[in-house]
């Protein structure tokens, strides 16, 4: 069974009630946070996630990807020489560097049925899109799902590939009811997921803008803010691409283990990130 993957802690126990309730059938003791698709929410701070801090990850038997790129899709006119045209080239030169920086190396300890995870340009891939149409105002998974298939109708599909949808502080997201900064249920920050198309396994993100204070670190920027998340679903996305690969026993991928505590922090080129976990210090570290 396909699950997503989300940066977003529940708020209550009553949303972690909830999705539990929604994941019906989905191994729902491995994957708490597992929706009954795909789907994996990032916490908000502050919300509720189990942790099992001293617990480290287990190899379920899945793949990773070995070899990633990651392909930004800018939804929306703003980031094409609009006022969110540095948001998006910022967030273009933090992916540039980040898959040969200490913090994704962190990674590179963790194998899966292909082989291990490698150092790599993330930036290596097809071409970024800039869609210059405006999107709804709730992008909702099934939307996010077909903005990947536009790119797909004109570009070669990369079976590394993260398909990263960056979206403006114009929309949300949503993942049934709950959803992300902007939005009447704030629940998560991003999520990543995996879906079949044209008889592919495409992987993908969501990346709302942070706009809230459940999704932001004090004193950050907004693309710094953003930089974060691209790192924690980029990351996961890497060693669990489709909920089949690498969580603990209480269905924690290695950067929800990390989410939000130890504090996120300013690292390799002057770009954000989060703590990583890692097995072979059994805890959260922020480079390898």
């Amino acid at each position: 069974m396909k699950m997503k993957a989300l940066f977003g802690v529940a708020l209550s126990c009553g949303l972690l009630m909830a999705v539990a309730a929604n994941a019906g059938t989905v191994e729902k003791a491995q994957k708490p946070f597992a929706d009954a698709d795909h789907v994996i929410y990032m916490p908000i701070k502050g919300g509720i996630v189990p942790k099992a801090r001293a617990v480290n990850l287990t190899n379920h038997g899945g793949p990773v990807i070995t070899s990633a790129h990651v392909v930004f899709i800018f939804w929306g006119p703003s980031f094409s020489g609009g006022a969110d045209a540095s948001y998006a080239s910022t967030l273009q030169a933090f992916r540039n560097q980040f898959g040969t920086a200490p913090e994704y190396n962190t990674i590179t300890q963790y194998s899966g049925t292909n082989g291990t995870v490698a150092l790599t340009n993330l930036g290596g891939g097809t071409a970024d899109m800039f869609d210059t149409t405006t999107p709804p105002t709730n992008v909702t998974d099934a939307v996010v799902q077909g903005e990947v298939n536009k790119y797909l109708a004109s570009n070669a599909f990369d079976a590394n590939a993260i398909y990263e949808v960056v979206i403006p502080s114009s929309s949300y997201s949503s993942s049934g009811t709950s959803t992300s900064c902007g939005g009447p249920s704030l629940a998560y920050c991003a999520y990543h997921g995996n879906f079949s198309t044209g008889g592919h396994d495409a992987r993908y993100s969501i990346e709302p803008y942070p706009s809230c204070s459940g999704c932001a670190v004090s004193g950050w920027s907004a693309v710094q803010n953003q930089e974060h998340f691209v790192c924690h679903e980029t990351r996961e996305a890497v060693t669990d691409p489709d909920g089949t690969t690498w969580w603990d026993r209480t269905g924690n991928e290695a950067d929800d283990k990390c989410a939000w505590s130890p504090t996120p922090f300013i690292g390799t080129g002057g770009y954000s990130y989060q703590y990583e976990w890692s097995n072979a210090n059994s805890g959260c570290v922020k480079t390898r």
